[in-house]
């Protein structure tokens, strides 16, 4: 792995884990590369790891580092060649009276009550479901780097909680839950594209979506957002003409 001559990142090791249960793709193992210690890498170091393909969870930062699988691609979305296409229109106007509040990362009650009642739902018996509150804390209510939340309310109703890192040249979505009770909301999408609006406001080139699995459903709506990009072979290129 080629590093950017950049003492701060010098300074930093990397480590690959022993494997576990990959969590994604069923029956394969996966490993990752982790960069250690992780109280180095503020806002300035991980500009130049998110470009590397590293994400965040907490104040851990890591990449997939599968000895015979890439399955994982690195995301992003150059938000200014961004058109919606019909369903995100019609996702977009359902919820428009959506309000949403920028707030300092911190540990919200309400919050974890969400967290946890959208995990039952969504990652039934994938062990995210049994998170308490440490674990919740350690995952999305710390980091080294510039991180808020933000909130989505409809009549004061908390409906959604987003976690987004502030990048150099754009945000990056760390984690999104939401109210699973009506089955008929799109507010995952409709977070993307309000976050995809919030770089054209604030002048920003990307949004960065973390890793798309070409064989994940869960990963498969990335996809739906043209013309994303993947990291492959050390170059950000448009997914779709990969192929």
């Amino acid at each position: 792995m080629t590093l950017p001559h950049d003492l701060p990142l010098q300074r930093l090791q990397f480590y690959i884990t022993t494997a576990y249960p990959c969590g994604y793709l069923e029956g394969r193992e996966a490993r990752s590369l982790i960069a250690a210690p992780h109280y180095l890498i503020d806002s300035r170091v991980y500009d130049e790891l998110i470009q590397l393909g590293f994400r965040r969870s907490g104040k851990f930062v890591y990449r997939p580092q599968c000895e015979n699988c890439q399955a994982c691609v690195p995301a992003r979305l150059p938000v200014a060649l961004f058109e919606p296409n019909r369903s995100q229109q019609r996702a977009w106007k359902m919820h428009h009276k959506l309000t949403a509040n920028i707030v300092e990362l911190h540990f919200s009650e309400e919050h974890f009550a969400l967290y946890r009642a959208y995990q039952l739902v969504r990652h039934p018996g994938g062990g995210m479901d049994a998170d308490g509150v440490e674990q919740y804390r350690h995952f999305l209510a710390e980091s080294n780097v510039a991180t808020v939340l933000v909130e989505f309310r409809e009549n004061g109703v908390l409906r959604m909680v987003s976690v987004v890192d502030c990048v150099a040249d754009g945000l990056s979505a760390v984690y999104t839950f939401y109210d699973y009770s009506d089955s008929k909301a799109c507010y995952g999408t409709y977070n993307v594209l309000w976050l995809i609006e919030q770089c054209r406001q604030r002048a920003m080139a990307y949004l960065y979506l973390g890793y798309w699995i070409a064989a994940s459903r869960k990963m498969a709506y990335k996809k739906n957002f043209h013309p994303l990009q993947g990291l492959v072979d050390g170059e950000w290129r448009v997914l779709e003409k990969m192929s």
